[in-house]
């Protein structure tokens, strides 16, 4: 029976209409989303076997991500007028990040005591054993000198070669301004890494066609592996976490996006792509270079999105503060140890340390957690043992909270240092402009300001040359 012909009262949606819905990214991860619980639900021996999808799509993606921090970083400085204006952009995105890292703490530390999910578990010390741990959490871990020299990389290629993002920054950083002190003999090298970034992007683009595999393998795996009863007994600490999270980022994020003059909830509608698929892989790294791409496309400048979404990976991570508080109180509740304010404090100070280099990738917050609890005395390594299993559970809350707090803050400090283009930006976010996900070429040459970029409504391409897009 053909469309025409269907009985009345029937409505059926256009093939046309369906086809299109389909062909996006955020459609077909969230269903590969619902998949992958479903098969970890009903088949949970399959479920748990499809981990290596998840893993694969983001060793991929992964294998990507040093380089192209590394172009994108170098070519942001290179397009900067003066070195003063690096350090500037750097240092109002350090002190954004530190005062956003500590309110995500504090507010963390506040519910935990408020809400107290331990309280009442009187879990044995002497029946912890540290068994069954991931490797990285029960050894040791360095203090603030190793983690500082742990940042300069054995050779130049090794940082790009690494998995620590911190190397490739400062090797970045190094090089770009090497390059913008060089001048003209500069220009032919960064000419060469902007047409070696177009390649770069063009790859990810094709990866990113796999991300439904990878979401949903990954969720897959987690229903399947650790099933949906291990929520029963530590449901409340779960549950606190992710509201938490979420006042963080309706409530805090929000209100700095009003400051900025824009409006959150049409920033979370803008990158919805890039949440479901953080959500279905636990990590931010896949989305790294989609939302360098959707920011300056926003109207944030180049050089401002290239230093601070990359560097936020390292500094900014919002979902992982709040979770480092709550965990650590929440273990010493279970053991029945009591925390003074003074010691819950100097947790916090340690806590602003170890937070710091955690990549975005899955399990990064709970070896954080780990290397926080060897730093104090106050609650054992081994005390871990009562939340590894729920500890997926609460990545995705982690990863969502982080990606859009950098988003947030690439935002503001771009228009903290006068580079972002207001009117665009909300044109964007309203949709009156849509991203378009195809690769441009990049400008090596200075950019414009953002006042000298036309109305909105005189815009129907973007006034920058754009960040190759990943799609």
């Amino acid at each position: 029976m053909s469309r025409n012909d269907a009985a009345p009262g029937t409505v059926t949606a256009p093939p046309g209409r369906i086809r299109r819905m389909l062909s996006h990214l955020y459609v077909q991860c969230l269903i590969a989303v619902l998949l992958g619980a479903l098969v970890g639900t009903l088949w949970p021996h399959v479920g748990a076997e499809l981990k290596p999808l998840g893993d694969g799509f983001i060793a991929l993606v992964k294998m990507l991500i040093a380089p192209i921090i590394f172009c994108t970083v170098v070519h942001g400085i290179a397009s900067m007028g003066d070195a003063r204006t690096v350090g500037r952009v750097s240092l109002k995105a350090l002190v954004y990040f530190e005062v956003l890292t500590t309110l995500a703490m504090v507010i963390g530390l506040v519910v935990v005591n408020v809400v107290a999910p331990g309280d009442g578990l009187h879990v044995d010390v002497a029946s912890l054993s540290t068994k069954g741990l991931p490797a990285e959490a029960t050894t040791a871990h360095e203090g603030f000198a190793e983690f500082v020299l742990a940042v300069i990389p054995a050779t130049l290629i090794s940082a790009l070669t690494g998995n620590e993002i911190l190397p490739v920054l400062l090797v970045s950083v190094l090089f770009g301004f090497g390059l913008h002190a060089t001048g003209e003999a500069g220009l032919g090298i960064a000419r060469g890494i902007e047409k070696f970034s177009a390649v770069l992007f063009t790859l990810i683009r094709w990866i990113m066609r796999l991300a439904p595999v990878g979401a949903f393998g990954s969720m897959a795996f987690t229903i399947g592996n650790y099933g949906l009863g291990t929520l029963r007994h530590l449901a409340l600490l779960v549950g606190s976490f992710w509201l938490t999270a979420l006042f963080f980022v309706l409530v805090v994020l929000g209100t700095v996006m009003r400051l900025n003059g824009l409006r959150l909830l049409l920033f979370l509608r803008y990158i919805k792509e890039e949440l479901l698929i953080v959500l279905g892989t636990s990590s931010t790294e896949p989305v790294l270079p989609r939302m360098m791409a959707k920011l300056e496309h926003a109207g944030a400048s180049r050089p401002v999105v290239g230093i601070t979404l990359p560097a936020g990976y390292s500094f900014n991570l919002d979902g992982t503060a709040i979770y480092l508080t709550m965990g650590s109180v929440f273990l010493a509740q279970a053991l029945g140890i009591d925390l003074s304010l003074t010691q819950q404090l100097s947790m916090l100070a340690v806590m602003l340390l170890t937070s710091k280099g955690a990549a975005g990738v899955t399990g990064s917050g709970f070896i954080a957690l780990a290397a926080t609890l060897s730093a104090i005395p106050h609650v054992p390594v081994a005390a871990l043992a009562l939340i590894f299993g729920i500890d997926r559970f609460m990545s995705e809350a982690r990863a969502l909270t982080s990606l859009v707090g950098n988003g947030v803050a690439t935002l503001a400090v771009a228009r903290w240092e006068g580079e972002l283009d207001e009117g665009r930006a909300k044109a964007v976010l309203s949709g009156a402009i849509p991203y378009i996900s195809a690769p441009t070429s990049l400008a090596v040459t200075a950019e414009p300001g953002p006042h000298h970029t036309p109305s909105p409504e005189a815009l129907p391409e973007p006034p920058r040359a754009s960040v190759p897009a990943a799609g």
